[in-house]
C-alpha cells in the first residue's frame, strides 16, 4: 500500500488520516500510471476515492450536510458516493459505476494498453471538489522507490 510506512494512523485520527492517504494515493496511483502499471495505478486511485469518501463522513460537522436516505448504508462505496452526489458536494460528472466496473476488471487483469488520461482527469475533478486537490507533493513524505 502507497501508505505503508509513511503515516501513523493512530497518530493522525479519524479525520486526519483518510485525508493523508487519499493524498499519498494519488501521487502513487499518477506515478503507476505513467510507469505503465495501469491496473496497479487504477486501483490505488480507487483506494484514494474511498478514502476521501471516508474522510468526508469522518466529520460530524461535514456528515451533517448528507442528504441521507433511509436505507443509505454508507459503509457501502456506491451507497455513499450516491449520497455525495444527491447532496450536492460531488458533482454528477463522474461515472461512477464505470469506474467500479474498471477497478473490477483491474483488479483481475494487466491492462497495458487502457487510455487512462480521462479517468485521471474525473478522479482529480472529484478530489478538488473535496479540497484534497491541488497539494504540494513536497509536504507529503518521500517515497520509497523500491515500492511497487
Amino acid at each position: 500500500m502507497p501508505h505503508a510506512g509513511l503515516m501513523d494512523t493512530d497518530a493522525l485520527g479519524p479525520e486526519r488520516a483518510p485525508f493523508q492517504r487519499a493524498r499519498l494515493h494519488i501521487r502513487a496511483g499518477r506515478r503507476r500510471l505513467r510507469q505503465g502499471k495501469i491496473s496497479a495505478g487504477i486501483i490505488t486511485l480507487y483506494d484514494a476515492l474511498v478514502s476521501a469518501m471516508e474522510w468526508y463522513v469522518a466529520s460530524p460537522e461535514r456528515m451533517s450536510k448528507l442528504k441521507i436516505r433511509k436505507g443509505d448504508n454508507l459503509k457501502d462505496e456506491k451507497n455513499l458516493f450516491a449520497a455525495l452526489v444527491r447532496s450536492g458536494i460531488l458533482d454528477s460528472m463522474f461515472d461512477y459505476e464505470a469506474f467500479d466496473r474498471l477497478v473490477e476488471k483491474a483488479a483481475y487483469e494487466e491492462m497495458p494498453v487502457y487510455h487512462y488520461k480521462e479517468m485521471l482527469k474525473g478522479i482529480e475533478s472529484l478530489m478538488t471538489q473535496f479540497g484534497i486537490m491541488p497539494f504540494d507533493e513536497k509536504e507529503l513524505p518521500p517515497e520509497d522507490p523500491s515500492t511497487f
